[in-house]
């Protein structure tokens, strides 16, 4: 296995991990967050656009957004897009600025907000999972095509399952991160 075909399964490998930081960072705490508001979206000139690209957000204290529309016209369509996009807020609308209050999180949402963290932490494990069968495969089949011995291909077979434990490692400490931001009080 080439050195370009190991850094392609770190780098597919490390993508699963930077794609949950991602969605932990969506995932609401006691804290206000710009992330909170980014997979939002808003029905603006006649599509689906992300929040980030019809308003600026903004965390002017620690338990509130601003969200700043640019257009006038897209006041109302931004603030029920934020209304009824699951998070539990209540944006309040001031000209082009909606604030939005962070409320307290109650038990019961932070061990439904863990469960959410929990699946997204399997996810992303299984991507990685994938990663590694693919370069395992890969390896089964040089060797059968004779490329690769099999003491090699046990050997590089020993570096991917390394490089697997070690991106699971990052995802069990992101997660476990992650629960200890949603239960504490």
């Amino acid at each position: 296995m080439s050195e370009a075909d190991k850094q392609d399964l770190t780098r597919r490998m490390a993508g699963a991990v930077e794609v949950l930081k991602h969605e932990f960072g969506g995932l609401r705490t006691g804290r206000a967050s710009t992330g909170l508001l980014e997979p939002i979206s808003v029905d603006a000139y006649g599509s689906e656009m992300p929040l980030a690209q019809v308003a600026t957000i903004n965390v002017p204290e620690p338990r509130m957004l601003t969200v700043q529309v640019w257009d006038k016209a897209n006041v109302k369509a931004v603030e029920k897009a934020i209304r009824e996009s699951d998070l539990g807020l209540n944006p309040q609308v001031d000209g082009q600025l909606i604030r939005v209050p962070i409320p307290e999180l109650n038990e019961e949402r932070r061990v439904e907000l863990t469960k959410i963290a929990h699946k997204y932490a399997e996810q992303a494990r299984i991507a990685v999972r994938n990663v590694r069968r693919d370069g395992m495969d890969k390896l089964k089949r040089m060797e059968k095509d004779g490329n690769l011995s099999q003491d090699e291909q046990r050997d590089q077979g020993d570096e991917i399952q390394k490089l697997t434990d070690a991106h699971i490692k990052q995802i069990d400490e992101a997660l476990a991160s992650k629960e200890e931001e949603i239960l504490q009080v």
